[in-house]
């Protein structure tokens, strides 16, 4: 890699190279207010072939100069504190209307120091040019498998090694369904699949593909294959629909990455749970008696993510199954968005194996036995009849498994009476390993709330913690999941 630092980022990129050239030292007088050009040394290579004469003679220097500046894209000053420096990232563009983004995530991860190259997919290339990726990038665009050039040597291969860490935004439903399975049709899913190299996806599709069974069992794959993931996000479609499916920020994904490379100010810090896969449930869930009513409760589910989010920062690859909420899912976070408890159940045996499930979820005990197919009308003579049947038991479910039961599986007693007493009653009967239990009566504000009192009930002893924000309680539970899961010293 030849590179120069320039202390002027206004000053024009010819100029500064061609000083570069002549070897006139550039340095930068204050971090983050330079510029920095980076040319890769096959391309300087080729630059200086092209330009077929001695570098030493101002003229062919002007003109190497001009050919390097008119592949630099002017991103302005380049923070080299910041923790992604110095790091080669591969982006894998999929082909969706996101793809947009994916050129101001280039940019934000060349303003952290990144050096990124790209590969397009032919959908990709409906949306966004390979001259515009090369651009911003500062390299050249890949898009072709059996591209004559880079094929000589083997190009697939070194794009599967030559980086610190893959990211694939936007990862459509076709991009994540030929990872799952393996797949390798095209210079994208070749890579993908010859890679040993960490890999981010943030998925972005219509609402209804990533609530699809086929694309939630793709997402369990790839997350059991310890793919991370960010977002996607909820909100409006270009479909003029609405729901989870849009594509994360591309500052999100920054920070997405930034975790699962250890490299920002968070991650640097202890990561407890690096290399383990936790599997969180949240939220309530929605049990139907007809198309317009359902059975429900209180959960917020704040208490749920804000584990999920820790066990993330913590290191683990989190799957998080969360019932219907009104607030984002965590950053970094794989999430599986269900509604019945039987839906939720589901979701859960798709996410094992894990090393720690957390069973943090208000799952309704009952349903309706059959849900009406049409609005049940009030005829002012009798109340309708609601029979109503036991829900599937997940805790249980998954505390008894005689084969692949998590090493640790906690569960949530909400209780407004007896809390202690209680809690150690549901610790015997469903056979898992920690209860937390909190007082959810009307007067303490726990349901829906930011804080929390929680006991942590074990079958010897419990541990009563004071009124915590519920972020506080999630990063002191992942501490204590951590030190419950570590090995034990021989």
């Amino acid at each position: 890699m030849r590179s120069w630092l320039a202390k002027d980022a206004r000053a024009h990129w010819s100029e500064l190279i061609d000083r570069a050239l002549r070897g006139e030292p550039q340095r930068v007088t204050r971090r983050g207010k330079g510029a920095v050009i980076f040319v890769r040394e096959d391309e300087w290579l080729k630059l200086s072939r092209d330009a077929d004469q001695k570098p030493s003679r101002a003229p062919e220097r002007a003109n190497i100069a001009d050919r390097i500046a008119a592949i630099m894209d002017p991103i302005g000053g380049v923070d080299f504190d910041a923790g992604l420096a110095g790091k080669r990232i591969l982006l894998v563009i999929g082909g969706g209307i996101a793809a947009y983004k994916s050129l101001d995530l280039i940019r934000r991860l060349r303003e952290r120091g990144a050096a990124v190259r790209c590969i397009l997919t032919k959908g990709a290339q409906q949306f966004v040019t390979p001259l515009a990726a090369a651009s911003l990038a500062g390299s050249r665009a890949h898009t072709d498998l059996f591209d004559r050039e880079d094929e000589a040597d083997i190009g697939h291969i070194r794009l599967a090694r030559d980086a610190d860490a893959i990211v694939v935004a936007p990862a459509t439903a076709n991009l994540m369904a030929k990872i799952a399975c393996g797949h390798a049709d095209d210079l994208a899913s070749t890579v993908l699949l010859a890679t040993t190299l960490p890999i981010l996806i943030a998925p972005a599709m219509n609402v209804r593909m990533w609530l699809h069974p086929a694309t939630k069992r793709n997402l369990a794959t790839l997350t059991r294959d310890g793919v991370a993931v960010v977002g996607p996000n909820d909100g409006a479609m270009a479909e003029a629909e609405h729901g989870p499916g849009r594509m994360a920020e591309p500052l999100e994904i920054v920070a997405a990455l930034e975790r699962l490379l250890g490299a920002g100010a968070e991650a640097r810090a202890e990561r407890p749970l690096a290399g383990k896969r936790v599997l969180v449930t949240s939220g309530p869930t929605l049990e139907p008696i007809d198309p317009v009513r359902y059975i429900a409760n209180r959960s917020s589910g704040r208490q749920g993510h804000a584990i999920a989010a820790a066990a993330a920062a913590a290191g683990a690859a989190v799957t998080l199954v969360s019932g219907p909420v009104g607030i984002p899912d965590p950053p970094g976070v794989a999430t599986v968005h269900v509604e019945s408890a039987r839906e939720m159940l589901a979701a859960v045996e798709n996410a094992l194996p894990a090393d720690i499930a957390v069973f943090a979820a208000a799952v309704a005990d009952w349903r309706t036995e059959a849900a009406a197919a049409e609005k049940i009308k009030k005829d002012g003579k009798r109340l309708p009849a609601l029979n109503l049947v036991e829900n599937p038991d997940i805790l249980a479910t998954v505390a008894r498994l005689k084969s692949g039961r998590p090493p640790l599986v906690v569960g949530f007693a909400a209780e407004t009476e007896k809390v202690i007493e209680h809690a150690r009653a549901k610790l015997k009967k469903k056979g898992c390993d920690l209860i937390v239990a909190n007082d959810v009566a009307p007067g303490t504000g726990v349901m829906g709330g930011t804080s929390n009192t929680v006991h942590l009930v074990t079958r010897d002893e419990v541990e009563t913690w004071p009124t915590l924000d519920k972020d506080e309680v999630a990063r002191r539970l992942v501490l204590r999941f951590a030190r419950m899961t570590a090995p034990v010293a021989s």
